[in-house]
């Protein structure tokens, strides 16, 4: 096996002319830039129970404290079943994450695998994809902790936010503090660099769940048999249609393969904290939607983001276990931001040493080894939209740019198996090329599960992205200028 950082050797390729859309960037090229920005590079600080728990800080709460309110309501009882095809969705795509993260260790995830298979559009595409992914993400989780924290200080004080300053524009207030304020707070942490925020990443993580296993323990003494039927009250549709909005609640299991140029040993950690954080997070997502629907009628999920803070109160009787429960989850969701907002910068990072977005994303602090600049920059502007924007339009928002995305992986597993077949690989695909043709499938029937008004708003992302790419990065890309 090779060493950390050690590039396989080349195969050659026949030399032809290509398309400058078209050109491709080596995966020994990627490897071998790992980690380096402008004026300094980022630091291998991160084990496998770090790369996993920021996988999980990701991904674990922002579906099950947020969107679960809006998802149940779609599905009734049968939601737990929406999870479950969420969550194996998630499986499909997370199997080609893993082989990628495992062959080509970068920070730029999903962007850097479709530029060493499919090009530098289809790469410019994927990447734009990803800052709709993690910075909208980051904003909707952001608007959610808000919900939590007015249930918190209800709760201890007796004070509840005023809507004025606690909603963002179209949903009763002028802007949305609470989000804004989370969000700067993760900007303050990620300055210090990767290793501390790992820290302080691990801590969170370790609390939610602790906080979601309370939940289970105390909302089962809830449960009635009476809330499970009808199961499918609307129908085949209402499941497939809450899947669709549930599988933003599993964006960030990718996010440990973000981190690829500040792991220890990312060859063999990356794939196993991929594949580990997912199976944790969907037991537990599985089993806290099983409880909650027992112990509460389905159709009292409308409107509430915090409806388990309600059913603890609800189940025990006593306000204590509701705060106890909303402070998990501040804690919690705070932890998504956190690590989201992470991955966002790395994916930054990436684009910017390529030459496709201003060179300010790449330029790292030397003492702290982060890029300061990126993270001070993306914070601004995901805490814009969390301060502005409703919670709703974001998470579809979020699942579109997603699955696109997760479907380019799975389209670079079987272009990077056919045509660098000798690679070494540290985590293969099981059952390929089957697994990863059913993750696109899967991908691109909930794609098309979403509204008109989710497809409008990625269409006018996609053309700004394009307007962006043709105006800017084609012109001073690195690749292209390698080439001259």
């Amino acid at each position: 096996m090779l060493e950390t950082g050690q590039a396989p050797p080349l195969t050659s390729e026949p030399s032809r002319p290509v398309h400058p859309l078209m050109r491709r960037k080596p995966v020994e090229q990627l490897v071998a830039e790992g980690g380096q920005g402008e004026g300094g590079s980022l630091r291998r600080s991160l084990t496998m129970w770090q790369l996993t728990m920021i996988s999980i800080g990701a991904t674990l709460g922002t579906g099950i404290f947020v969107v679960l309110g809006t998802a149940t309501p779609k599905a009734g009882p049968a939601v737990t079943i929406s999870f479950v095809i969420a969550g194996l969705t998630a499986l499909f795509s997370a199997l080609s994450y893993a082989e990628l993260a495992g062959s080509v260790p970068v920070s730029g995830s999903s962007y850097s695998y479709s530029y060493a298979t499919m090009g530098e559009l289809i790469a410019w595409i994927c990447g734009w994809c990803l800052v709709l992914e993690y910075g909208v993400s980051v904003a909707a989780v952001a608007v959610g902790w808000g919900e939590y924290l007015n249930e918190l200080l209800d709760g201890t004080i007796g004070v509840t936010i005023p809507d004025a300053v606690s909603a963002p524009l179209g949903d009763g207030g002028f802007i949305n503090l609470p989000a804004l304020v989370v969000v700067l707070l993760a900007m303050v942490f990620l300055m210090r660099g990767a290793k501390e925020s790992a820290r302080v990443n691990s801590i969170m993580v370790g609390v939610k769940i602790v906080t979601l296993l309370l939940f289970i323990g105390i909302g089962f003494m809830g449960i009635k048999a009476g809330n499970y039927a009808p199961l499918a009250p609307l129908g085949v549709t209402g499941i497939s249609a809450a899947a669709s909005t549930l599988f933003f609640s599993y964006i960030g299991f990718d996010a440990a393969s973000t981190a690829g140029e500040e792991a220890k040993n990312p060859k063999r950690d990356l794939p196993r904290a991929i594949m580990l954080s997912l199976l944790i997070v969907t037991v537990l997502y599985v089993l806290v939607a099983f409880v909650a629907v027992g112990a509460m009628p389905w159709q009292d999920f409308e409107g509430t983001e915090a409806a388990l803070a309600q059913i603890m109160t609800d189940v025990s009787g006593h306000t204590f276990w509701g705060v106890v429960l909303a402070a998990g989850a501040v804690v919690a969701i705070a932890s998504v931001v956190f690590a989201v907002l992470y991955g966002q910068t790395r994916i930054l990072f990436a684009m910017s040493r390529d030459g496709l977005v201003p060179k300010v994303f790449a330029k790292v602090n030397p003492k702290t080894g982060a890029p300061r600049a990126n993270v001070v920059i993306v914070s601004l502007f995901c805490g814009a939209l969390a301060a502005f924007i409703p919670l709703g339009k974001l998470a579809d928002a979020t699942s579109i740019g997603t699955l696109f995305a997760f479907g380019l992986v799975n389209v670079a597993v079987i272009i990077l198996r056919r045509t660098r077949p000798d690679m070494p690989r540290t985590f293969k695909v099981a059952l390929f090329p089957v697994t990863p043709i059913l993750g696109v499938i899967a991908c691109g029937y909930m794609m098309f599960s979403l509204d008109t008004a989710t497809w409008i708003v990625f269409g006018g992302w996609m053309i700004a992205g394009l307007v962006f790419y043709f105006l800017y990065g084609i012109r001073r890309s690195r690749l292209a200028t390698a080439e001259k």
